[in-house]
């Protein structure tokens, strides 16, 4: 890809942040938009700001650097920290890549070829599909879904959980039409009813898939991993 990644840097230290500007200025597919040393100031101009790739720090006064990437849609995000305990909460919200400090040259220049790449494939990939539902047609992002199932009322149907709590109610569609259509290294069938986001896992055991999500009783919604679908299922996960 021959167009530079735009680039926004932010650590609230001004030492670390002079030294990680540094180390992308010897990126050549870099290139830096703006730095910033309080995330709430770099949150306050992002309507303002043109850029393709966040890296920052994750402890920070005010807001922390998890909560600064959830409120970038669509925005790819690396973290560069000195602690090693936010890392699966950082995959969790779909980073691109997580450096502990000090950074190296070469590390980042690794975070930033990931990052090429992942922008490369999801400038040109469908983000969402227009289906049917109970209230008409919608617009489903694949980024929103956290879990696919058949809902209760009528088989044909499907209900799907996302990410912001709410249910959205399918009319009439299958689940294998639903699994032509989204992304499949995103999305597993892990039985006969329902679809998971593999972003939307916290645990899982031979038999079981438990989701970040909390259900009405604040538990963990905890979902069925089929022996018939286990199989693809490890594979998507790579054990």
């Amino acid at each position: 890809m021959n167009t530079k990644l735009k680039c926004l840097l932010l650590d609230d230290e001004l030492p670390g942040l002079t030294y990680l500007k540094m180390l992308c200025e010897q990126i050549p597919e870099v290139e830096i938009v703006k730095t910033f040393n309080n995330p709430e100031k770099l949150l306050a101009e992002i309507p303002n700001l043109d850029f393709d790739l966040l890296i920052s720090d994750i402890e920070m006064p005010g807001i922390d650097g998890l909560h600064l990437a959830t409120l970038l849609k669509e925005k790819l995000v690396v973290f560069c920290t000195a602690y090693k305990a936010y890392a699966a909460d950082a995959f969790t919200i779909d980073a691109v890549d997580y450096i502990t400090k000090p950074v190296k040259l070469e590390r980042l220049q690794k975070a930033i070829t990931k990052a090429t790449e992942r922008f490369g494939s999801t400038a040109n990939t469908k983000k969402f599909i227009h289906l049917n539902t109970d209230k008409g047609k919608s617009l489903l992002y694949f980024n929103q879904v956290l879990y696919i199932k058949t809902a209760l009322g009528d088989s044909r149907d499907k209900t799907v959980l996302l990410t912001d709590g709410s249910f959205l109610n399918l009319k009439n569609v299958k689940f294998d039409s639903l699994l032509d259509e989204l992304p499949e290294a995103d999305f597993c069938r892990i039985n006969k009813k329902e679809i998971v986001s593999l972003k939307a896992i916290k645990f899982f055991n031979h038999n079981e898939i438990v989701l970040h999500h909390l259900d009405a009783n604040a538990k963990n919604t905890t979902l069925i991993l089929s022996e018939t679908y286990r199989a693809d299922f490890l594979k998507k996960i790579k054990i």
